[in-house]
């Protein structure tokens, strides 16, 4: 049964759809139509119900994803780390906006008992 068949009556995602984890299908889809000339990938992606475009930017990922080197690639603790790492950052500039904030607050208020004085001054 065609893919697309199915969202007439209710929508079923399809392996192929996007989403997490869905690298796998994708990159076999990929494989199975790399040798397929226009007319039968054109049938292939009617009856998996996926357009040429997306196969294409399936094919574009997964060259993109093997050409990076492994030095460009994050490691699961490297990314725990940067993610500590943005947390602290974003408390210390919270921190850091309040003080501002109050020392504005400040400022105006010492500029209007200023002026509230000059003008007990000049009556």
């Amino acid at each position: 049964m065609p893919l697309w068949s199915v969202g007439a009556q209710m929508h079923c995602p399809s392996p192929l759809e996007s989403g997490l984890g869905q690298q796998r299908p994708r990159l076999q889809a990929v494989i199975a139509t790399a040798a397929m000339d226009e007319a039968q990938l054109s049938a292939w992606c009617r009856e998996q119900g996926v357009y040429p475009t997306e196969l294409q930017q399936w094919k574009s990922d997964a060259t993109a994803a093997l050409t990076e080197s492994t030095e460009e690639r994050v490691s699961p603790q490297q990314a725990r780390e940067d993610k500590k790492r943005i947390k602290e950052l974003e408390r210390d500039l919270r921190r850091k906006d309040k003080a501002l904030a109050e020392t504005a607050a400040l400022l105006v208020l010492s500029k209007q008992m200023e002026a509230i004085f000059r003008r007990g001054e000049d009556e």
